[in-house]
């Protein structure tokens, strides 16, 4: 196999839990590859660079295999290369969104929706 279509390759290498998913993430203008903005029927290769946007986070990965068929999470290695300042980065904005969390005090009850909004913007920003 030497090409495959952008959604089916996406939901192959679990980044999606349905194919679905990843078809709406590609047209709401989530995903580029090499710098293009992409169509879910787009096909793509192996070496192409993928950049795939999930809020709060941002993967920049290299393709290095195609699969008809999902694929074990554990297997996913062989699908992609992930960047390695863009793998830091994910993990050190997980790590402040993790820290955040623990800060947060609820003993005042439910927070206001203005306060939960204020959070979620705040978290975004980081």
């Amino acid at each position: 196999m030497e090409q495959q279509r952008l959604d089916k390759w996406l939901w192959c290498a679990r980044f999606f839990k349905t194919r679905g998913l990843a078809s709406e993430a590609i047209k709401s203008g989530r995903v580029t590859i090499n710098g293009l903005p992409a169509k879910p029927a787009r096909s793509i290769q192996i070496g192409d660079v993928l950049v795939l946007r999930r809020p709060p986070y941002e993967y920049h990965a290299t393709v290095t295999g195609l699969e008809k068929q999902r694929v074990p999470a554990s297997s996913t290695d062989k699908l992609y290369r992930e960047h390695e300042d863009s793998r830091l980065k994910r993990e050190a904005l997980a790590q402040s969104i993790k820290a955040s969390a623990i800060i947060d005090d609820r003993r005042g009850g439910k927070l206001s929706k203005k306060d939960r909004r204020q959070r979620e913007k705040m978290k975004r920003s980081l």
